[in-house]
């Protein structure tokens, strides 16, 4: 889907969906308040131990931009985290394209955020 990359890119075989009301809700299931998880759109990811700012995580991935799993809403552009906010523990952050930045999320697309996001979850 994009170009972005992940340095440790792993897959998870468990599934757990999400919940919401018209929106992403994809990361409410992850409870490991401890770790950062940083998704691809192509469903790799890696999971940091300690906060650091969206900035650092887009300086390894310059055509990309950071968004949270909870501010994601279908029909809407997705919104990016500002480079100086510090990521949270327990919290899901999807790496996307420059070029998707300012294309409406379509249900495929939550859908495939959904299932990439569940299927890499313990």
């Amino acid at each position: 889907m994009g170009q972005c990359g992940s340095s440790e890119s792993h897959k998870g075989a468990k599934s757990s969906g999400g919940k919401g009301r018209g929106r992403g809700a994809v990361g409410e299931s992850f409870r490991r308040p401890s770790a950062i998880m940083v998704m691809d759109l192509e469903g790799g990811f890696k999971e940091l131990k300690q906060p650091v700012t969206a900035s650092s995580v887009i300086a390894d991935n310059p055509n990309c931009f950071l968004c949270d799993s909870e501010s994601i809403y279908l029909g809407t552009c997705l919104p990016p985290v500002p480079e100086e906010e510090l990521l949270r523990p327990g919290q899901i952050y999807f790496l996307v394209p420059l070029s998707q930045a300012h294309q409406p999320l379509s249900l495929s697309t939550l859908c495939d955020l959904a299932i990439k996001a569940s299927s890499a979850l313990p």
